[in-house]
């Protein structure tokens, strides 16, 4: 849902930005190196302090370079295998270091080893979601699912919990307790994403399989069906 509506409102809000940058002689591959490096920066010099809110802040700005750089490409017609790559490889980059501070955090101070395993395995379970899309894309299979939590929900919805959260030291009282919940819910909901990509995959294999099988036999009658003729 994010993907398809705030991505699309974001893109224009940004286009006359990224045509800004482009005058100025930015290439999209800059653009989205200082963007990975502030979202990882923002994360893993804040979050293990506890300063979630300023931490957020600094993701949040860093973290539209993600549209940015896509929105140059497209304005100077230079989509590219490389630039694609580049992009999807530091998106996980910068989602490992957002859930890699929060779990330093409660490894550290925040004194909780059950959310920092939550932390860890929000931070493993985002990368095997995408690796399933990828894999079964690079075989030949459509993967034709989304699923409940994709990477645009598992970032607003943790970065929205620990920016709220780190009022608590501004003097908000009891609003901490929404960054465990987020990743509770970003836990829970990727596990749900990446069944649901791997039984859809599971079946688009099957049914191509099936296909292939079918068409191998039809070839091999045909071909009995051509000896047969050639003989008589």
């Amino acid at each position: 849902m994010l993907n398809k509506y705030a991505r699309a409102f974001f893109t224009r809000v940004l286009t006359p930005f990224a045509a800004f940058l482009i005058r100025r002689g930015v290439s999209p591959d800059t653009v989205t190196l200082i963007g990975t490096a502030g979202v990882v920066a923002g994360a893993l010099v804040f979050y293990p302090r506890g300063e979630f809110f300023w931490g957020t802040v600094v993701i949040t700005l860093f973290v539209f370079s993600d549209l940015v750089d896509g929105n140059m490409a497209r304005q100077l017609s230079r989509s590219s295998r490389w630039g694609a790559f580049l992009d999807s490889t530091l998106d996980r980059v910068a989602d490992g270091a957002i859930f890699g501070g929060f779990a330093l955090w409660y490894a550290g101070t925040g004194n909780n080893v059950m959310l920092c395993a939550v932390s860890i395995f929000c931070l493993a379970s985002g990368q095997v979601v995408s690796y399933t899309k990828a894999r079964g894309e690079s075989i030949g299979l459509p993967v034709a699912v989304n699923g409940l939590v994709e990477r645009a929900e598992r970032l607003v919805i943790s970065l929205v919990a620990a920016g709220f959260a780190g009022l608590h030291a501004f003097g908000v009282p009891g609003i901490q307790v929404l960054l465990p919940i987020a990743l509770w819910i970003v836990a829970v909901g990727s596990l749900v994403t990446l069944v649901q990509r791997v039984v859809t995959v599971r079946r688009e294999a099957a049914e191509a399989d099936a296909a292939a099988a079918l068409q191998k036999g039809e070839n091999a009658s045909q071909g009995t069906s051509h000896g047969s003729g050639a003989a008589q």
